[in-house]
């Protein structure tokens, strides 16, 4: 766990990239179930995330997916991309499209460092 509050609550998720989620406290299925509090908190710490994101890692490209298929509890995906990571440019769901040792600074720091942002 790297945040949580009342609304909110944000993981890391254990990849060979930069991956966080952040989920809702309360167990409801659809975005538009949220209320306009807990909206407001998703957006902020994604827009957080991002941009330290951006400027720690130097990614190519963030993505940000929300669906809960199998884990149908409101909560967003906000992962950190690489031209060269193994899944790009698919998605990191997809097919591996290679062998990949990405050289990237230290993960423990980044979400040391988004902790104290959020």
């Amino acid at each position: 766990m790297i945040y949580e509050n009342e609304l909110v609550s944000v993981e890391i998720e254990t990849s060979e990239i930069p991956w966080v989620k952040v989920f809702t406290k309360r167990n409801i299925k659809e975005f538009s179930e949220c209320s306009k509090e807990e909206k407001a908190e998703i957006f902020r710490i994604i827009d957080i995330t991002e941009k330290l994101m951006l400027s720690y890692f130097k990614a190519d490209k963030i993505n940000i997916a929300s669906f809960g298929n199998l884990l149908p509890q409101v909560h967003w995906h906000v992962m950190a991309r690489f031209e060269n990571d193994s899944y790009f440019p698919e998605p990191m769901w997809g097919a591996k499209q290679r062998e990949s040792q990405l050289d990237l600074p230290s993960f423990e720091v980044f979400f040391t460092q988004l902790g104290e942002q959020l």
